[in-house]
Protein backbone atom coordinates (compact mmCIF):
# COMPACT_ATOMS: atom_id res chain seq x y z
CA UNK A 1 0.00 0.00 0.00
CA UNK A 2 1.40 3.37 -0.94
CA UNK A 3 0.37 6.87 -0.08
CA UNK A 4 1.91 10.27 -0.44
CA UNK A 5 2.32 12.52 2.52
CA UNK A 6 1.79 16.18 1.86
CA UNK A 7 4.86 18.25 2.50
CA UNK A 8 4.39 21.19 4.83
CA UNK A 9 5.50 24.45 3.27
CA UNK A 10 5.83 26.87 6.16
CA UNK A 11 6.74 29.85 3.98
CA UNK A 12 4.63 33.01 4.20
CA UNK A 13 2.05 33.63 1.51
CA UNK A 14 0.05 36.53 2.98
CA UNK A 15 -0.36 38.57 6.16
CA UNK A 16 -3.59 40.18 7.35
CA UNK A 17 -4.40 41.98 10.59
CA UNK A 18 -7.38 43.37 12.42
CA UNK A 19 -7.37 45.56 15.52
CA UNK A 20 -6.73 42.50 17.69
CA UNK A 21 -5.53 39.59 15.51
CA UNK A 22 -2.62 38.82 13.20
CA UNK A 23 -3.32 36.15 10.56
CA UNK A 24 -0.50 34.63 8.51
CA UNK A 25 -1.35 32.43 5.53
CA UNK A 26 1.25 29.79 4.69
CA UNK A 27 1.96 28.31 1.26
CA UNK A 28 0.68 24.89 2.36
CA UNK A 29 -2.80 26.32 3.03
CA UNK A 30 -2.62 26.71 6.80
CA UNK A 31 -3.51 29.99 8.47
CA UNK A 32 -1.92 30.98 11.77
CA UNK A 33 -4.00 33.45 13.79
CA UNK A 34 -2.50 34.97 16.93
CA UNK A 35 -3.58 37.80 19.24
CA UNK A 36 -1.85 41.13 18.53
CA UNK A 37 -1.33 41.62 22.27
CA UNK A 38 1.48 39.06 21.92
CA UNK A 39 3.37 41.59 19.76
CA UNK A 40 3.21 45.07 21.34
CA UNK A 41 4.89 46.82 18.41
CA UNK A 42 2.22 45.51 16.05
CA UNK A 43 -0.56 46.19 18.55
CA UNK A 44 0.50 49.84 18.93
CA UNK A 45 1.06 50.36 15.20
CA UNK A 46 -1.36 52.03 12.83
CA UNK A 47 -3.23 49.85 10.32
CA UNK A 48 -1.07 51.37 7.56
CA UNK A 49 2.12 50.38 9.40
CA UNK A 50 0.83 46.83 9.89
CA UNK A 51 -0.03 46.59 6.18
CA UNK A 52 3.54 47.52 5.23
CA UNK A 53 5.18 44.10 5.64
CA UNK A 54 7.69 42.18 3.57
CA UNK A 55 8.57 38.51 3.34
CA UNK A 56 11.99 37.88 4.87
CA UNK A 57 14.30 35.00 5.72
CA UNK A 58 13.81 33.05 2.52
CA UNK A 59 10.05 33.11 2.98
CA UNK A 60 10.08 31.90 6.59
CA UNK A 61 9.86 35.35 8.17
CA UNK A 62 7.91 38.60 8.09
CA UNK A 63 9.48 42.05 8.43
CA UNK A 64 7.69 45.33 9.15
CA UNK A 65 10.21 48.05 8.11
CA UNK A 66 8.22 50.91 9.66
CA UNK A 67 8.21 49.14 13.02
CA UNK A 68 11.57 47.31 12.95
CA UNK A 69 9.65 44.14 13.87
CA UNK A 70 10.42 40.62 12.64
CA UNK A 71 8.49 37.39 13.18
CA UNK A 72 9.23 33.87 11.97
CA UNK A 73 6.77 31.20 10.96
CA UNK A 74 8.61 28.86 13.32
CA UNK A 75 7.85 31.14 16.27
CA UNK A 76 4.26 31.67 15.16
CA UNK A 77 3.67 27.93 14.80
CA UNK A 78 5.21 27.37 18.23
CA UNK A 79 2.82 29.95 19.68
CA UNK A 80 5.65 32.11 21.00
CA UNK A 81 4.71 35.64 22.08
CA UNK A 82 7.32 38.41 21.86
CA UNK A 83 9.74 38.49 24.78
CA UNK A 84 8.69 40.86 27.55
CA UNK A 85 10.55 44.15 27.67
CA UNK A 86 11.81 44.81 31.17
CA UNK A 87 12.18 48.59 30.88
CA UNK A 88 11.22 51.40 28.47
CA UNK A 89 14.77 51.58 27.09
CA UNK A 90 14.60 48.06 25.67
CA UNK A 91 11.58 48.77 23.51
CA UNK A 92 13.64 51.36 21.61
CA UNK A 93 17.19 50.05 21.73
CA UNK A 94 16.87 46.28 22.15
CA UNK A 95 19.98 46.49 24.36
CA UNK A 96 19.99 45.05 27.87
CA UNK A 97 20.65 47.70 30.49
CA UNK A 98 22.56 47.13 33.73
CA UNK A 99 19.57 48.07 35.91
CA UNK A 100 17.53 45.24 34.44
CA UNK A 101 20.42 42.78 34.65
CA UNK A 102 21.08 43.68 38.29
CA UNK A 103 17.38 43.33 39.13
CA UNK A 104 17.51 39.77 37.82
CA UNK A 105 20.77 38.98 39.59
CA UNK A 106 22.65 38.47 36.33
CA UNK A 107 26.33 38.89 35.68
CA UNK A 108 27.47 40.48 32.45
CA UNK A 109 29.90 43.02 31.05
CA UNK A 110 26.95 45.32 30.35
CA UNK A 111 27.12 46.34 34.02
CA UNK A 112 30.06 48.56 33.06
CA UNK A 113 27.79 50.75 30.98
CA UNK A 114 25.15 53.13 32.26
CA UNK A 115 21.49 52.94 31.37
CA UNK A 116 21.83 56.28 29.56
CA UNK A 117 24.93 55.17 27.62
CA UNK A 118 23.15 52.07 26.36
CA UNK A 119 20.16 54.21 25.37
CA UNK A 120 22.40 56.50 23.34
CA UNK A 121 24.10 53.59 21.61
CA UNK A 122 20.73 52.11 20.66
CA UNK A 123 19.62 55.42 19.17
CA UNK A 124 22.75 55.37 16.98
CA UNK A 125 22.37 51.76 15.87
CA UNK A 126 24.32 49.86 18.51
CA UNK A 127 27.56 49.85 20.45
CA UNK A 128 30.50 51.55 18.71
CA UNK A 129 33.12 49.26 17.15
CA UNK A 130 36.41 48.87 19.00
CA UNK A 131 39.32 50.47 17.23
CA UNK A 132 41.92 47.97 16.14
CA UNK A 133 45.57 48.49 16.98
CA UNK A 134 47.24 48.80 13.72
Amino acid sequence: MSFSASVADERVLDVQSTDDTLSVSLRDGRVIAVPLVWYPRLLNATPAQRKNWKIAGGGYGIHWPDLDEDLSTKGLLRGAPAPRICCPVHSKTRLVCPRCIARKGGNTTARRHSHEQLSAWGARGGRPKKKSDG
